[in-house]
């Protein structure tokens, strides 16, 4: 008698300059069945991008369509452009055993506990807003009051994380990618999980 092989989906915030990509990808260099929800937005691809990778661009014809007939699991409006996760792909991830990782803000996360409330809140915090500032500095491409704009949106965020069932801080990204493997187990063994787990152990006399 296994736990559940059902995935799991995971939505994963945390402030910009927290490294959630970076942690990400080293957790799924070693976790290559798991996957990551790709948005769709109705703004222009950037050079590099490429449909399906970064995003599924679409016009906003498309994703107004896409709202009506409820293909989407959360949508917001950002600087005049739509962004949204695609209902589809995730629940085929979840129903072939694949754990789903949705990279999203905290207002999409909020959406998404709201209508799937069996998904897991996991939030990246940094060390420190101190060390925040010195990462989003080090990037060396954005102007100072954009700085001070990221991290006071950043103590904001952060505030939030109350409302998410696990925090990691990413202090080193193979130890923060380790303890999200821990999460992910942690949640696949919870009884709630497995009704009929003790069930299969008595009849399995």
């Amino acid at each position: 008698m296994e736990v559940t092989n059902k995935g799991l989906l995971i939505v994963f915030s945390g402030p910009s300059g927290t490294g959630k990509g970076t942690v990400l990808k080293a957790y799924f260099a070693k976790h290559p069945e798991a996957r990551l929800s790709v948005s769709a937005t109705t703004r222009q691809p950037r050079p590099g991008e490429q449909d399906g990778r970064e995003y599924f661009f679409v016009s906003k014809e498309q994703f107004a369509q896409m709202k009506q007939e409820n293909a989407l699991l959360e949508s917001a409006e950002y600087c005049g452009n739509c962004y949204g996760t695609p209902r589809a792909p995730i629940e085929k991830w979840l129903n072939e055993g694949c754990d789903v990782f949705l990279e999203i803000e905290v207002q999409g996360g909020a959406q998404v506990r709201r209508l799937e409330p069996d998904s897991v809140g996991v939030f990246i915090l940094p060390p420190s807003v101190k060390e925040l500032g010195e990462r989003l500095r080090g990037r060396g491409t954005e102007a100072e009051a954009v700085v001070q704009k990221r991290l006071n949106a950043a103590k904001e965020e952060i505030l939030q994380a109350k409302h998410y069932d696990y925090a990691v801080i990413n202090d080193t990204i193979e130890e923060a990618a380790e303890e999200i493997a821990t999460i992910i187990s942690s949640e696949k063994h919870k009884i709630s999980r497995n009704p009929a787990l003790i069930e299969g152990v008595l009849n399995n006399d």
